[in-house]
C-alpha cells in the first residue's frame, strides 16, 4: 500500500489511532500518530457479498495485523476512526442503504467492532473523512476551514470548518455533489434519480457518457482510434488523448471544469471556507499533467468570473495531497479530535 508509513514506531507522537476506510472494493487500515504522520498501512479485499459481520471481523483480525506489523502495543492506541459510504446514521452507528455494499442494510457496524477491538470507535462518512485528513496534514492544512471534493465515478465532498466535520443533523451534510446547477426539466439525471446535480456534469460516468453522445456526431478524434483498438472509454482516455492534443478529448474535459467551477461558487457562497481541495482519481494527472493544470486553470476561471470579489480574490482551489490514504488519515484524526475534545472537557 502506499505510500511508505512516513515515521518509524520509535519516532512517533503519543498517543496512537487506528482509521479504518470501508470502500466498495477494498478497506484501508492506517496506524496514525498524533501529528498525522502513518506508521503502518494495509489494506483487505471488503467483499462485500459475504456481509457486514463477516467484514467487521476481518476488520478485527487486521486490526492486530496491522499493530503486530511494528510491534506496537494494542494500549497505545486509545482510539478507533471508522468510516463508510452513505448513507448512514452516524449518531446510532449504523450503515444504511449504501449502494456500492449492496447487502450490508442497517448493520450496527460501529458497536459490533467496539465489541470486537474493545476501543472507543468514532464513525463517519467516507468522504468527510477524507476531507479531514486534507484538512489535517493534507492539502489542505493551512487553512481553518476548506471544502473537498471527490472527483471520481460520482462526487464525494466533505466541509470541515475549524475542526469540525460537516455530517448534518441527519447525517446527510456535505452532499456537494447533489447540488443543483441545472434546473430545467431536461436537465442531465443524476446516479441518485434527479435531474440536474454537479455529479450529473462533473463524475467520472457523466464525462464519459457526455464523450458517448458527442461521438456520434460528425468530429475528428484519436479517442475513436482508441476505442477501434479495444479501449474501454473513461476520463483516463479522454486526458491521455487530451494530453496528446486531441481537441475533441481536452473540450470534454474543459466542459466538466467549467460546470464545477459554477457548482463552486454555490459552496463557496454558503461555506466561505480557505479553500475548497479537489481530490479523487479523476483528476486528469493533477499538478504534474498540462492537462490536469489546463483543468484546474478552468475551474479557477469560471469560479473567479462568478464569485463575489473577495472570495474570488482568496479562496484557494487546489490539488489533494493525500490520495487514496485520506480516508484513513481522516478517519484516525476524527478519533484523535474525539479523544482530544474529551480530555479538554473532563
Amino acid at each position: 500500500m502506499s505510500p511508505a508509513p512516513q515515521v518509524s514506531a520509535d519516532k512517533a507522537v503519543r498517543p496512537l489511532f487506528v482509521g479504518i476506510d470501508v470502500g466498495g472494493t477494498s478497506i484501508k487500515f492506517g496506524l496514525v500518530d498524533d501529528e498525522g504522520q502513518t506508521l503502518a498501512a494495509s489494506s483487505i479485499p471488503t467483499d462485500a457479498s459475504a456481509g457486514p459481520e463477516d467484514a467487521t471481523l476481518r476488520m478485527h483480525l487486521e486490526f492486530g495485523e496491522l499493530l503486530a506489523s511494528i510491534d506496537t502495543d494494542p494500549d497505545e492506541v486509545i482510539g478507533v476512526g471508522l468510516v463508510t459510504p452513505g448513507p448512514i446514521d452516524i449518531p446510532n452507528g449504523i450503515v444504511l442503504t449504501p449502494s456500492n455494499l449492496p447487502t450490508w442494510r442497517h448493520y450496527p457496524i460501529r458497536d459490533r467492532l467496539v465489541e470486537r477491538v474493545c476501543k472507543p470507535v468514532i464513525f463517519g462518512n467516507d468522504a468527510n473523512a477524507a476531507a479531514f485528513g486534507e484538512y489535517w496534514v493534507g492539502g489542505g492544512k493551512a487553512y481553518p476551514s476548506i471544502i473537498l471534493l471527490t472527483l471520481g465515478t460520482g462526487i464525494g465532498a466533505g466541509i470541515i470548518i475549524g475542526d469540525l466535520s460537516i455530517d448534518g443533523e441527519h447525517s446527510h451534510g456535505s452532499e456537494c455533489g447533489h447540488i443543483i446547477i441545472d434546473y430545467k426539466e431536461d436537465a442531465r439525471l443524476c446516479t441518485c434519480g434527479h435531474r440536474g446535480h454537479l455529479e450529473a456534469y462533473t463524475s467520472a460516468w457523466a464525462i464519459t457518457q457526455r464523450a458517448e453522445e458527442m461521438l456520434v456526431t460528425p468530429c475528428s478524434t484519436s479517442v475513436r482510434d482508441r476505442l477501434k483498438l479495444g479501449a474501454n472509454l473513461s476520463p483516463l482516455i479522454l486526458a491521455q488523448e487530451a494530453e496528446r492534443g486531441d481537441g475533441f478529448a481536452m473540450d470534454i474535459i474543459m466542459e466538466a471544469a467549467t460546470f464545477l467551477g459554477i457548482g463552486i461558487v454555490s459552496l463557496v457562497h454558503t461555506i466561505d471556507p480557505g479553500a475548497v481541495i479537489l481530490g479523487g482519481a479523476m483528476n486528469f494527472g493533477g499538478a504534474d499533467s498540462e492537462v490536469g493544470k489546463k483543468f484546474l486553470d478552468r475551474v479557477h476561471d469560471e469560479f473567479r468570473r462568478r464569485a463575489f470579489p473577495i472570495c474570488a480574490e482568496k479562496t484557494v482551489i487546489d490539488f489533494a495531497q493525500l490520495g487514496g490514504n485520506a480516508g484513513y488519515v481522516g478517519a484516525a484524526g476524527l478519533a484523535r479530535s474525539a479523544h482530544h475534545q474529551s480530555v479538554l472537557t473532563t
